[in-house]
């Protein structure tokens, strides 16, 4: 398996995770995974769809922002809130992920091994995480399985069993 496979199959498999357990709280989108808040399946979904979009289109490809509306929302740094009413419907979020995600497969698919050692638009304080193409990819698929961990404590926090093991 060579680098762009690896890659593609470590942000399709944990993107089966993360909607497994997503999907689960479609009735509970908005819960909190501590009595404390944190970050909910709404919010993480969101989240990952427009740092995801942001990475590969102003990171890597020099392009604006194809999420702008959405940074105040699900930006880094932002905090989730209770309301539904506050962010896009939740099958709107999963859409603009699924399509996210579809764009950014069809980018990595363009690229051969030594383009993921190609130089980023990242400032030199990120150029350790982000200063490759090869760098942000890695960092996507870290990002996704760091994110569908909340979703998990979410889910027991509302008493489910866990999905996997």
């Amino acid at each position: 398996m060579n680098s762009i496979d690896f890659i593609k199959v470590g942000l399709e498999g944990g993107k089966q995770m993360l909607l497994t357990l997503a999907n689960d709280m479609r009735d509970a989108p908005t819960a909190f995974p501590t009595p404390r808040g944190g970050n909910h399946a709404l919010w993480v979904l969101g989240h990952i769809a427009h740092s995801e979009a942001y990475v590969v289109s102003v990171m890597i490809q020099g392009d604006t922002d194809p999420l702008p509306d959405w940074k105040s929302l699900f930006g880094g740094g932002t905090e989730p809130v209770a309301e539904a009413d506050k962010y896009p419907a939740y099958d709107r979020v999963l859409a603009e992920f699924e399509k996210v995600r579809a764009s950014t497969l069809k980018f990595i698919s363009s690229l051969s091994e030594s383009d993921l050692e190609k130089k980023t638009n990242t400032p030199p304080e990120y150029a350790s995480i982000f200063g490759t193409i090869g760098l942000c990819l890695a960092m996507l698929i870290n990002h996704q399985s760091f994110h569908t961990g909340q979703i998990a404590d979410a889910r027991r926090a509302l008493g489910r069993k866990p999905v996997f093991g």
